[in-house]
């Protein structure tokens, strides 16, 4: 993976990359040095809370970001046993003038019919059609497979972080620190051994729609730290524990989920007017010799049309456009093997929309750019200059970011715990609830 892919992955603050750095890369270590900083005062405690950070913080980290992916696996494998196709989005069954479960079929049979398919792609459609036909056939089953998949994929990762984790490690703490009591006074050995067994298993109710099936990784994440969040207050040991724990989770959740995405649009828009560059598009496009050279001859292919009916034509027509190859590669539509745009997705027509405009944009501002000098040499400077102020962006967000999360966060956390218990030491792991303001 080039330099630029990398930087490309951790940039889009709707994918897990940016989480996994930000978690595993630099919050995690922060946070365990942090920790034993904040309780040195304490010997005891200190060693205590270090050892409940580095085991919660990477058990938890193993669950986040290995959970959801494990879990809908072995949910996929279920729903083929039960003869159904897991890559029929279920959003087709609302239809419009381009998408849906009937247009969908009846379009993709027309082209059947017309034998503008090869004999790879031909087989590929109807496989993906009998895939539809047969959802559309038994579509309360599936919503009920789908929605079970859900449930499943964030149910247990909540279940796991938000209240098995947190029991064992408490557990663990306990335990040491009945052991240590008991050397030194030789009685009460059980004292501070109860807690889990006096915990109330946790319960999950409710009813989920359907449209959460269609759910991304990233959006089942934040579903997940939702859920986690409760869980990490509930199992909390003391008051004092549970009210820090809650000041904890929110800016976390604020910090993972959404400030990264404003970072992004303030950095792009500075930049943009300070430099006079438009730095909208990804760097890998950015980088895109050929991508570049159509901008600049402008040759570039894109739908006629802001409307889904214009849009959809266009990749279908012109599955080897530079504006068909991004829009699969940033997920923008879905793709068969053989190149045929999966009648089974759902495209979000808004964020395509959003796309093709963001290419136009972009041309526009790099011809205005180039004025009467050599268009595609300045083109090309104009384009690399965008390149490494967006990378420098993505690169400066992900740091901020991980800045407030790792630094920041905790020392708003040590202070606000200072002030409302009135000790830095940890709440959960102090023998006695300090006095409240």
């Amino acid at each position: 993976m080039t330099l630029t892919r990398i930087i490309s992955a951790i940039g889009n603050n709707s994918s897990v990359y940016p989480l996994i750095l930000r978690d595993c890369g630099v919050e995690i270590p922060s946070k365990v040095y942090l920790t034993y900083k904040e309780n040195k005062d304490d010997k005891d405690v200190a060693f205590l809370a270090t050892r409940e950070r580095v085991i919660d913080e990477y058990a938890t980290s193993a669950v986040w970001l290995g959970g959801i992916p494990f879990v809908e696996w072995v949910a996929n494998k279920f729903i083929k046993k039960n003869g159904l196709s897991p890559d029929v989005n279920l959003k087709l069954f609302k239809e419009s003038n381009c998408q849906g479960i009937d247009f969908n079929i009846k379009a993709y049979e027309e082209k059947l019919a017309k034998n503008i398919f090869n004999e790879k792609q031909a087989k590929e459609v109807k496989s993906a059609l009998e895939d539809i036909k047969k959802v559309k056939l038994n579509k309360g089953k599936y919503e009920k497979l789908l929605s079970a998949k859900f449930i499943s994929a964030t149910t247990i990762p909540i279940a796991l972080m938000g209240f098995v984790i947190p029991k064992l490690v408490f557990g663990l703490t306990a335990k040491t620190k009945a052991m240590k009591k008991a050397k030194e006074t030789q009685k009460n050995v059980n004292t501070d051994n109860n807690m889990i067994k006096n915990s109330k298993a946790p319960t999950f109710t409710g009813s989920f729609s359907s449209t959460v099936a269609g759910f991304s990784t990233y959006q089942k994440m934040a579903t997940i730290d939702g859920g986690y969040a409760v869980g990490r207050v509930v199992t909390a040991r003391k008051k004092n524990e549970a009210v820090d724990i809650a000041f904890k989770m929110a800016g976390m959740m604020f910090l993972n989920f959404v400030a990264p995405k404003y970072i992004e649009k303030f950095l792009d828009n500075a930049t943009s007017k300070v430099l006079n560059l438009n730095v909208k598009l990804d760097p890998i496009m950015l980088a895109d010799k050929n991508f570049i050279k159509d901008v600049a001859t402008k040759n570039i292919q894109l739908p006629k049309g802001n409307d889904g009916v214009s849009l959809l034509k266009f990749i279908d027509e012109n599955p080897n456009s530079i504006f068909t190859k991004y829009a699969t590669e940033f997920e923008k539509v879905k793709m068969l093997k053989s190149g045929v745009r999966d009648p089974r997705a759902y495209v979000d027509l808004d964020e395509l929309v959003k796309f093709k405009r963001s290419i136009e944009e972009f041309s526009s501002k790099a011809i205005s750019v180039a004025g009467d000098k050599n268009v595609l040499e300045e083109v090309q400077r104009f384009a690399k200059k965008a390149k490494t102020v967006k990378s420098l962006n993505i690169l400066a967000n992900v740091g901020l970011s991980s800045f407030l999360l790792a630094y920041c966060l905790p020392k708003a956390q040590y202070a606000f715990r200072e002030w409302y218990t009135g000790s830095k030491l940890e709440p959960g792991i102090v023998d006695n609830e300090s006095k409240t303001v």
